[in-house]
């Protein structure tokens, strides 16, 4: 007779389920045993929150939820940071989490958190299941709900007699498409009037304009239309870095070289901006371009965002219906694209120097000479962030993985793992400072157990870099950020894994490719000069506009 389990396993499956990222406790047995012996595999991680990255790291590469467990208590909470990480940066993922049973209390309150009530804030959804009957709705409901625009993290929670409850009859929910609205015509009328009628017209892609399912459409869109484009951070990637009609990345709010392109244009056709990223400009009352926001939601309205016109409904169809009415009827800005090389030429500075230890444009340029071009960067969060960010170029999409909502260390490591599990045939390489590797660096036995091949980069300055940095431009001394750390190349080997270490600024790019060569997991450990760091983004930035404000 089947149980609780078996219908909640047998719903996931129905779901397109192929893996479950997590680790068991005593109340997930029943799920364990059933999962046993399906065709889901379970992909045990070291840590919970591992877990999670993985997981929307998933739903981030599919457009489809990835699905992570955990146990009851400690276990539950240790998930909600990748929680908050795929709830911010709009990832669907279905966290799994046990309980004790809710129709007995021989344990009393032993390890009872309540995880529903916690998760409340961090996702779309949060529920206890009650009935092994209510088993598939709720399943249904929440890869729904986790997929609807805009997408994000669902929780559900399974008591353990739940889960073993027997049951007459076992049956799921057959999946239906998702079908969203699409903009009136109305409103596509006039965007497409008022881009038109403006002199010099800029896109900005932002983070809701990169989703997997937008990738042919906006790059239709952009050859169509011919109109000179930029992104948030995480839009980079969402149309061919290679264009010659790319302007940049905005990796700061204001004052760098990219915002010179903002600064000239009359218009700004914000696809997808999500104020959940660090602003990619900022607004101004009056005096500054007009701004049309194309999204498959209405504008959250801040101080720094309140757009003019709004296209809302879905966005492959709505740049698909723009692009239709203005593809040959407008014409370039001459301007614009002379800018253009003025940007670029600013960015490719000194990205050849060859300082040691190794310098941040260094570090771009020869990471981009030792990638293919559907190679796979995922970053950590630190100061190389910023820097990637500005200067390094794609070519295909989704090739740099970076987080500039939740913006959290930790998540570069699992998030590699993620892409080399699903692209076992690509080039994968974890960016990581020395701190958000040591967060999570536990998964390096993960990785070696599941035989991935990824490279995994340690930027290694025996600091909170991005923070150290923060305290001394805003004035203050140096203080509490500087800490020691392990030899990364036997602490590596201890893992199984292979490691290296760059002594020469000309080591770099070999020592990365003997890395690919050698397959399996390889940590190199490269020690990083932020000197440049205040000479670009403090003391150069002030020079172009003396009173920016480089937060």
């Amino acid at each position: 007779m089947p149980k609780g389990s078996d219908l909640f396993v047998a719903a996931l499956e129905n779901e397109g389920v192929e893996r479950i990222f997590g680790v068991p406790g005593e109340e997930n047995l029943d799920v364990l045993e059933s999962l046993r012996t399906s065709s889901i595999k379970l992909i045990l991680t070291r840590h919970e929150q591992a877990a999670a990255f993985m997981a929307a790291t998933h739903g981030r590469l599919t457009g489809r939820p990835g699905v992570c467990l955990a146990t009851l208590g400690p276990g539950a909470l240790n998930l909600s940071t990748g929680a908050a990480y795929a709830h911010l940066g709009a990832m669907p993922m279905i966290l799994i989490t046990g309980q004790k049973a809710v129709r007995s209390a021989k344990q009393a309150r032993f390890q009872i958190v309540d995880i529903v009530a916690s998760m409340k804030p961090l996702t779309k959804m949060t529920r206890q299941i009650v009935s092994a009957a209510s088993i598939p709705a709720t399943i249904r409901d929440a890869f729904r709900t986790a997929m609807e625009e805009r997408p994000g993290p669902v929780h559900i929670e399974l008591p353990e007699d739940v889960a073993a409850e027997e049951l007459d009859s076992a049956f799921v929910i057959p999946v239906h498409p998702l079908e969203r609205p699409v903009a009136s015509t109305a409103a596509l009328d006039s965007a497409a009037e008022t881009i038109r009628a403006a002199k010099r017209p800029l896109v900005m892609i932002g983070a809701a304009g990169n989703r997997p399912s937008l990738i042919d459409p906006l790059s239709t869109f952009v050859a169509r239309t011919r109109l000179p484009f930029f992104n948030t951070q995480m839009g980079k990637g969402a149309v061919n870095g290679g264009s010659s009609l790319y302007m940049g990345t905005a990796a700061l709010s204001e004052g760098d070289y990219v915002h010179e392109a903002v600064e000239r244009a009359d218009l700004i056709v914000a696809i997808g901006h999500d104020t959940v990223e660090k602003p990619p400009f900022l607004m101004k009352s009056a005096g500054g371009p007009k701004v049309i926001h194309v999204g498959y939601q209405s504008a959250t309205v801040e101080q720094v965002y309140h757009p003019d016109i709004e296209v809302i409904g879905d966005i492959g169809a709505t740049v698909e219906a723009l692009g239709e009415r203005l593809a040959g009827r407008l014409s370039v800005d001459d301007g614009m694209l002379d800018l253009r090389q003025k940007i670029l030429a600013h960015l490719n500075d000194r990205a050849e120097e060859d300082r040691f230890p190794v310098t941040p444009q260094r570090l771009v340029h020869d990471v981009r000479k030792v990638m293919p071009e559907d190679g796979i960067v995922c970053l950590d969060n630190g100061m190389y962030k910023i820097w990637f960010a500005r200067n390094y170029r794609t070519h295909v999409a989704n090739t740099l993985l970076l987080d500039n909502a939740l913006a959290t260390m930790g998540a570069g490591l699992p998030s590699a793992m993620m892409a080399a599990m699903m692209y076992p045939e690509r080039r994968v390489m974890a960016v990581c400072g020395d701190g958000g590797f040591m967060m999570n660096s536990q998964e390096m036995e993960t990785a070696v157990r599941l035989g991935l091949n990824l490279v995994v980069v340690i930027l290694n300055d025996s600091a909170y870099g991005m923070i150290r940095w923060k305290q001394a431009v805003d004035g203050f001394p140096d203080f509490g950020m500087s800490f020691g750390n392990p030899d990364f190349v036997r602490y590596a080997e201890a893992y199984g894994a292979k490691g290296s270490r760059v002594t020469a600024v000309e080591d770099l790019v070999p020592t990365l490719e003997a890395a690919f060569a050698g397959g399996g997991v390889h940590l190199v450990d490269v020690p990083i000069d932020y000197s440049e760091n205040t000479r670009v983004l403090v003391d150069e930035l002030r020079n172009r506009t003396p009173d920016v404000e480089c937060a």
